[in-house]
């Protein structure tokens, strides 16, 4: 069947609508964190966020006022992914929709919580806001296909079993094209106070000192909103349409921890094993971390790192930018690796100073080469881990 290659992506994260100003933000280290309100132990709190400034008036007509945010964030993202990948889908193609989710329409639910206790103020789209395969039904019928569509809630890892799926289905045959990656957007008290419960936030903490990857004197990561879209196609066949060629899926791993709720594999073994797994032979040019200043995850992502390369494997981590998108982070991951591929850098991991992970070669400034291979790091609750290898397409 050849390779399987991305022709188009599309994302919706904090302070970014556009590839080009996903570009701007990762070159420039920028963070795109702000402070919003939120419920704490005693009252009204800041909270430091990844919020999407758009209510993307394009896709909020009557058709679809009653889609959870993350919906209509995907339809968004999706769109231009299309749009990049200049495709039109024909009559007979089978096209899959493949969209991982963290928390699905939980946001909406929360928002309508007092609506359920009556029954003439009971919301109708009730049962389509507590099942996450919304998400990916209502962007196949947003773009109008009607073949396999499946939503993936492994946590955190979802967008990247979402692209393993999809890369699965082209290479047996299943699919000519697929639509995959993630969303959410969960921003909210009930997830809040769930995570300040498991100290895993901070608040009332300055934008720079929380969500700080790689530092043991910061705890606590920042929570984002975010969609990731790529549209998957064999090789051959996006060579047919001519299609530009973004990059190429080469292989991807996943496994699970095997451990009890909120317990995670810190000797890194699990982890390792998946990437591993995911580059096999490849020596990749760095490794996109999902460190987010957990010191729990970002331990797991030291021991991982250094039993695989030791310090010869440049690291980094977006989320000092962008923030924890949830399940949308794997996709977005791999995207910011397409554009490091094509513009030739890798992005710094800003706001640390790898305060107790000196021996990490962690890339703290935008480090200007060539880069051949990106591995993908991804793991969420219920300990899935998942790893991705990215080459440049030639």
């Amino acid at each position: 069947m050849g390779k399987v290659v991305v022709t188009g992506f599309g994302l919706k994260i904090p302070g970014v609508l556009s590839k080009h100003q996903f570009k701007a933000v990762l070159e420039n280290g920028i963070c795109t964190h702000e402070l919003v309100q939120t419920k704490g132990k005693n009252g009204i709190h800041q909270m430091v966020a990844g919020v999407i400034r758009d209510d993307f008036q394009t896709i909020n007509g009557k058709n679809y006022k009653r889609y959870p945010r993350l919906s209509r964030i995907a339809m968004a993202a999706t769109d231009d992914a299309i749009k990049m990948a200049q495709i039109i889908f024909e009559k007979n193609q089978r096209v899959a929709v493949i969209l991982g989710t963290s928390a699905g329409g939980l946001r909406e639910l929360e928002r309508n919580s007092e609506n359920f206790k009556k029954y003439e103020t009971f919301p109708i789209e009730s049962v389509s806001l507590g099942d996450p395969h919304t998400l990916s039904s209502s962007v196949a019928t947003h773009i109008g296909v009607k073949n396999q569509s499946y939503t993936l809630t492994t946590g955190c890892a979802a967008s990247s079993d979402a692209i393993l799926l999809g890369k699965l289905l082209l290479e047996t045959g299943q699919a000519d094209v697929c639509i995959v990656g993630g969303a959410d957007a969960c921003l909210g008290d009930w997830i809040s106070l769930g995570f300040l419960k498991l100290k895993s936030i901070q608040l009332d903490e300055d934008i720079l000192n929380t969500g700080v990857p790689f530092s043991l004197k910061h705890k606590g990561f920042v929570m984002a909103e975010g969609a990731g879209i790529l549209v998957l196609e064999r090789e051959n066949d996006a060579k047919i349409r001519k299609a530009n060629i973004l990059g190429t899926i080469m292989n991807g791993y996943a496994n699970n921890d095997s451990l009890p709720m909120y317990q995670t594999d810190l000797t890194g073994q699990t982890m390792a094993k998946a990437l591993k797994g995911a580059i096999g032979n490849y020596i990749p040019s760095y490794v996109n971390s999902q460190a987010l200043g957990l010191i729990t995850n970002d331990t797991v992502e030291y021991k991982a790192h250094q039993s695989m390369f030791g310090a010869s494997v440049p690291i980094t981590s977006i989320k000092g930018m962008i923030g924890h998108p949830f399940g949308a982070s794997g996709a977005i991951q791999v995207i910011s690796a397409l554009i490091s591929m094509e513009y030739g850098f890798i992005p710094p991991t800003i706001k640390t100073n790898a305060d107790g992970y000196e021996d990490l070669p962690i890339v703290l400034e935008t480090q200007y080469q060539e880069i051949k291979h990106v591995a993908i790091t991804t793991h969420g609750n219920g300990g899935n881990n998942t790893c991705l290898l990215i080459s440049r397409y030639h």
